[in-house]
């Protein structure tokens, strides 16, 4: 955050900031009440400095301690900047991807602009759709906290599955350092030295796909060549054990071919 305060009140080119609040994707941290606050009070150089939130994550909890992040748009109202931030999300891992639903929460100014501009755009948005979630969402037991207390109790085992095989085979080698998150889709793998792509590359040899190496970085290049996005929600959990164990082996492989 001291990084982003100095940039956006030096430069009028830097016009917003992207940004995942909830289980960020790939390490599934939770914004911080007082970065929530420091960004809401954010002096920038440029007078339309926008915040784009992608709160993709915000009900995918993994635990019974939900993270509860300050309001975002409640703090940059009070703060002063009632149209600086947007707020938005989907039913894509909640339902159906690609078959969902997009919503979006910001100023009511905000949203008289938006309505001006996708009504050039589109005759109006799919309601059929809308009412169709609206319907399985209301009719489900507990509603849609109970949909996605549902999604933890498949999704859960998955995750602990990563972490006790990590734990297992990597733990105490010094050679791999990895995230353990309370939510959201995704486990952060960091190598200790450069060679994820390398890691990547016996793994899928082995049969094992993973996303490529840096995929999560501008450009998809990590600057360091460590960084491996786990995710682990498709296959069973046998599957995915097998998985992490062929991973393992394959760092401590491309760890050892390094010779460092």
């Amino acid at each position: 955050m001291d990084a982003v305060e100095a940039l956006a009140a030096s430069d009028p080119s830097i016009k917003g900031i992207f940004f995942v609040p909830t289980y960020s994707n790939p390490t599934g941290d939770t914004i911080s009440d007082e970065n929530v606050r420091r960004l809401a009070n954010l002096k920038t150089a440029a007078p339309d400095f926008t915040i784009l939130a992608d709160d993709a994550y915000c009900v995918h909890h993994l635990t019974d301690t939900p993270a509860t992040p300050l309001n975002l748009l409640t703090a940059c109202a009070e703060a002063g900047y009632p149209d600086r931030v947007y707020l938005f999300g989907s039913t894509s891992k909640i339902t159906f991807a690609s078959g969902g639903v997009g919503f979006l929460a910001t100023s009511e100014a905000n949203l008289a602009y938006l309505g001006k501009l996708y009504g050039m755009q589109t005759i109006g948005p799919n309601k059929v759709e809308q009412y169709r979630h609206w319907k399985f969402i209301t009719s489900y037991p507990g509603g849609l906290a109970g949909l996605m207390a549902d999604h933890a109790r498949l999704i859960a085992p998955k995750f602990s599955a990563v972490q006790e095989v990590l734990d297992q085979e990597l733990g105490g080698t010094g050679l791999a350092s990895w995230t353990n998150p309370q939510g959201g889709y995704f486990i952060s793998l960091d190598t200790a030295l450069p060679i994820a792509d390398r890691v990547v590359q016996l793994a899928n040899e082995a049969g094992v796909s993973l996303t490529p190496a840096g995929a999560t970085y501008p450009h998809g290049r990590d600057p360091h060549n460590r960084n491996i996005r786990l995710a682990p929600t498709r296959p069973p959990v046998a599957e995915v054990i097998q998985a992490m164990e062929i991973v393992a082996l394959c760092i401590k492989l491309a760890s050892a071919e390094r010779g460092e």
